[in-house]
């Protein structure tokens, strides 16, 4: 009896040990920091959005690059200006086919 209660508290110990590590692990995906770089709306492909929530600790814009990403600080001006830069032409091109 006290043999299957050690095992069942051991078990449980590993599941939550487990479940902490992947749960730390899931910010591979996030935006960690900003970029300096100031990038221009003809050298992006387009960008999608990252809020704050349980595995991302940063709101970022994420712009695409041909062969990357790069997130950026959704507060600065350059950035709404290259989002709104992007948007217009998404929108134009696919009003034009």
């Amino acid at each position: 009896m006290a043999t299957s209660k050690a095992c069942l508290v051991a078990a449980l110990c590993s599941l939550i040990i487990i479940s902490a590590f992947i749960d730390g692990t899931q910010s591979g995906d996030c935006c960690l920091r900003y970029t300096r770089k100031k990038w221009t709306c003809r050298q992006l492909l387009g960008y999608s959005i990252q809020n704050i929530n349980t595995s991302c600790d940063i709101s970022a814009t994420i712009f695409h690059l041909p062969e990357r990403f790069v997130c950026a600080d959704p507060s600065m001006k350059w950035v709404q200006k290259v989002m709104a830069c992007l948007d217009i032409t998404v929108s134009y091109s696919k009003s034009s086919h």
